[in-house]
């Protein structure tokens, strides 16, 4: 056995956490454009954070934090740019969900009813989302994106061939064999 070949162990890591990479592609991809494909919902659910009375402001993240997000997640998938892919998306989710959990603490007192009982469309793009899951759902994602952010040799989307099956060997042509 080759010794230039790493244990099977690593090469498992290797994948799941190429796997959960995709997976949190094809998640800020999704939720990218199914908020790009709607922005005047995406503006009117803005709205309700009250983060800026500035219409220009609030119009202009409507209409490219959804690309972003979207791009990001296109990068996540094809493997470019992990590291400042991940920290970008890192810096969007780190904000929205202290805005989400800012914004379910009010309605959560308003209401009278406990916090994981608040349930509202916070604006990600799926839809109405009970508050606990939504914070366990993006505290899933700031970790992937931790992960992706420091692993060692995190800036290539997939292991290199000697990683998976090991060294390649070229058998030499039969022009070339002695005989």
């Amino acid at each position: 056995m080759n010794n230039s070949s790493p244990p099977c162990r690593w090469r498992s890591v290797n994948w799941l956490l190429l796997l959960l990479q995709w997976a949190l592609g094809a998640h800020f991809l999704w939720m990218g454009i199914s908020k790009a494909l709607d922005p005047v919902t995406f503006l009117k659910l803005l709205r309700q954070y009250e983060l800026t009375h500035n219409y220009i402001l609030l119009n202009g993240i409507a209409a490219t934090l959804p690309w972003l997000e979207a791009l990001c997640g296109l990068l996540l998938l094809t493997g470019i740019a992990l590291r400042g892919t991940a920290l970008v998306c890192l810096a969007m989710l780190i904000p929205f969900t202290l805005v989400v959990v800012a914004h379910a603490r009010g309605l959560s007192t308003q209401l009278h009813i406990p916090f994981c009982a608040v349930r509202f469309n916070c604006g990600c793009g799926a839809g109405e989302v009970w508050i606990c899951r939504k914070i366990l759902e993006n505290s899933v994602q700031m970790i992937l994106t931790g992960i992706i952010i420091w692993r060692p040799g995190g800036r290539r989307a997939v292991p290199p061939a000697t990683e998976i099956s090991g060294p390649v060997q070229n058998p030499k042509p039969d022009s070339l064999k002695e005989g």
